[in-house]
């Protein structure tokens, strides 16, 4: 039985994968449950994170989002039997790679899968489901009459997140990276209230966004990235798609939220002055926050656990109903999934990448 590992032999160096010969696993313990996966999504490693909380080891486990049946149960499971078919997300610290025939899961880990979503499906939209859940109700209320500025809304993210915006009644604009991007959010329904096309760098996203809305300013934005200086210190490409720091403070309303996923964001004084004025708030969007909770070093998250089955079993309920329509790509076979993670790892897919098994 074959899995896949990420290695990376000194820091700095990209992180290379390869297959691992398995032995047959053992008896589920206590509260694991033994799952035969039918499809595992691919994303990618923060080898950065991994070493600051201590989990960097030679071999990592790739393949974290999986679906699959139930083949056995631990003495004290109670969530699951045998031939239940769930989805869910391996924590950080799992010895397990997902990206394998068998796998071993603590119940808390898992949810049930509904009966007509795929297993593709399942497994490519769960962990993008979690961190929209995570921004748009726990980092900041979306709520009917909200505007909310979702940059980068074609990618498998931003799609869910323009998703669950639109189905709590917000109003959404979007940043589209190629033409390809755009035709697609204006396909989406319901419809985007404004693509901004920003392929050409030849648009300016503040001004597009104020005038949207009037001159006041959007409640959420959620950022893909910002420009953290000025464009002759970036590269062309970069300095194209991803909104500098300073134009997100401008576009934001009076009570704003701004959540990012730039984690080393750097706001200067006049940066929190503005943000003062308008009384506005920076949140972090950590994709590991929920289940950090499992981790020795983040026992002071340990009640978030509890927290994330009720959102993973409403991502499900969204995926099942048609609200979540994922970007996804075509099902890739297990012989391809080396080439098609180095491919994730270097931040080159526009759609979700699973293995079908």
């Amino acid at each position: 039985m074959k899995a896949l590992f990420g290695q990376q032999n000194s820091p700095g160096e990209e992180m290379t994968f390869v297959f691992q010969e398995r032995e047959n696993l053992p008896p589920p313990r206590d509260h694991e449950v033994k799952v035969q996966v039918r499809a595992c999504a691919l994303s990618w490693v923060d080898t950065k994170l991994l070493s600051e909380i201590k989990l960097k080891k030679e071999l990592v486990p790739v393949g974290r989002e999986i679906s699959g049946v139930v083949l056995e149960v631990g003495s004290k499971v109670t969530f699951f039997q045998p031939d239940d078919e769930v989805v869910g997300i391996l924590p950080l610290d799992s010895e397990e790679s997902g990206l394998c025939e068998v796998t071993l899961v603590h119940e808390h880990y898992l949810v049930q899968k509904p009966e007509k979503v795929c297993w593709a499906a399942a497994a490519g939209t769960v962990r993008d489901g979690l961190r929209a859940y995570t921004a748009l109700h726990y980092l900041a209320q979306a709520s009917p009459g909200t505007t909310v500025l979702v940059l980068d809304g074609a990618s498998p993210f931003g799609t869910i997140a323009v998703q669950l915006a639109q189905h709590r009644g917000a109003k959404v604009v979007s940043t589209a990276h190629s033409l390809e991007d755009k035709q697609f959010l204006e396909r989406l329904r319901p419809p985007v209230a404004r693509v901004i096309d920003v392929s050409h760098g030849k648009i300016d996203v503040a001004e597009s966004c104020l005038e949207e809305t009037g001159g006041l300013g959007v409640d959420i934005v959620l950022d893909a990235g910002v420009k953290l200086f000025s464009a002759e210190d970036e590269s062309a490409s970069k300095s194209q798609l991803l909104p500098h720091k300073h134009d997100i403070i401008t576009l934001l309303g009076v009570g704003g939220h701004w959540i990012t996923t730039e984690k080393n964001l750097q706001l200067d004084p006049p940066d929190s002055h503005s943000l003062f004025l308008k009384g506005a708030t920076v949140s972090f969007l950590n994709d590991e926050i929920w289940n950090l909770s499992n981790v020795q070093q983040g026992k002071y998250l340990y009640i978030l656990l509890s927290s994330w089955i009720p959102i993973l079993e409403d991502v499900m309920e969204k995926l099942s109903s048609g609200v979540f329509r994922p970007q996804l790509d075509e099902p890739i076979p297990l012989y391809e999934a080396k080439a098609s993670m180095e491919i994730v790892q270097k931040n080159q897919a526009r759609k979700r990448q699973v293995i079908h098994f």
